[in-house]
């Protein structure tokens, strides 16, 4: 990649910050407008919580808002839900403190901050000038060097003598850290009725309908099944008696699952299995070596990191009690 410098590059403009006055909430911040952010540099993170592609870029985004942040930059987060939980201001609150986030987040319930870009994507960047025109975008993981140098060249346009040229070093840990591209074979996953597929429980999937599932012994590379008293819901898999199973066959270093409890204030144990075993060393942060964990709270769920090496693997979760909503595999 050819290393830019912020005389090096010209972008052109590609539209105005819009309006924020359709956040409907603010965390870290008081309400800002554009007219308060001229000046400013401003950096535009759309994200979601429980979005692992975003959970992937915050060490960079956070690391530049604390850099930059006394030469000019303001790294605006604008919270745009996927999920149904992901509007409750409280899930989004904790989020914010959990990970650290010290930036202005605006809250986007109405998406109208997200139309107002005409954005498609969790997460994108917009990079906003002191004029407070978008003058770059970039949608999705990766082009980190790229990022901050544009970050470096917009601060130089905006009158900083000499913004350092150093770029942020970052490691990622948990679900922050880099996936293991050479070895993902495994898709974003949804078990709501709206939009999954590859579902291998015979029958199909019975649409909000309460029903037995039985799951097959071996589903093949990247089905998924469910055992056990489950309605499948439009976003979600909801278990309704105790000792209901997912499974799940995957290639991936890391698997994820989206979860939370139906009723707030609960906790629903869970035991996790890989081939039939516990998975030991391969267990992710929210998992025990025996494969022992506790969903609390509506999030993302880090359950395997395996050490390599990466081959296909039947993974299985069983809850000890009902209760349970199961929204979405991820992997890295």
């Amino acid at each position: 990649m050819q290393r830019m410098t912020p005389a090096a590059v010209h972008f052109p403009i590609e539209g105005a910050l819009p309006s924020l006055d359709g956040a409907t909430d603010w965390l870290n911040s008081p309400p800002l407008t554009p007219a308060a952010l001229r000046g400013k540099v401003v950096l535009v993170d759309i994200w979601t919580y429980t979005c692992i592609n975003w959970l992937r870029t915050l060490p960079y985004v956070r690391a530049w808002a604390n850099k930059y942040k006394d030469q000019g930059l303001v790294v605006l987060g604008v919270h745009a839900p996927e999920f149904m939980f992901e509007h409750d201001i409280d899930n989004v609150r904790r989020a914010v403190q959990a990970m650290r986030i010290a930036y202005p987040v605006a809250i986007d319930n109405r998406y109208a901050i997200w139309s107002g870009l005409n954005n498609h994507y969790w997460p994108a960047l917009y990079f906003v000038d002191a004029q407070g025109h978008i003058r770059q975008h970039h949608f999705g993981e990766g082009a980190y060097e790229r990022s901050e140098r544009i970050v470096q060249q917009l601060l130089a346009e905006a009158g900083v003598a000499d913004p350092d040229r150093e770029l942020v070093s970052v490691e990622g840990s948990g679900a922050e850290a880099s996936a293991d591209w050479d070895n993902l074979e495994s898709p974003e996953t949804y078990l709501g009725y709206e939009r999954t597929d590859r579902f291998a429980s015979p029958g199909g999937v019975a649409e909000g309908t309460r029903r037995v599932y039985t799951a097959p012994a071996r589903p093949s590379l990247n089905q998924w099944a469910l055992a056990g008293d489950w309605t499948v819901d439009q976003q979600a898999a909801m278990l309704n008696e105790a000792e209901g199973r997912i499974a799940y066959r995957f290639h991936a270093r890391d698997l994820h699952l989206v979860a939370g409890p139906a009723v707030r204030g609960t906790s629903v144990r869970f035991r996790v299995l890989l081939d039939g075993r516990p998975p030991d060393g391969a267990h992710g942060s929210d998992v025990d070596a025996r494969g022992d964990g506790t969903v609390t709270e509506q999030r993302l769920y880090q359950l395997i990191r395996q050490p390599g090496p990466i081959v296909d693997r039947l993974f299985e979760i069983e809850f000890v009690s009902a209760g349970v909503e199961a929204f979405a595999f991820t992997f890295g």
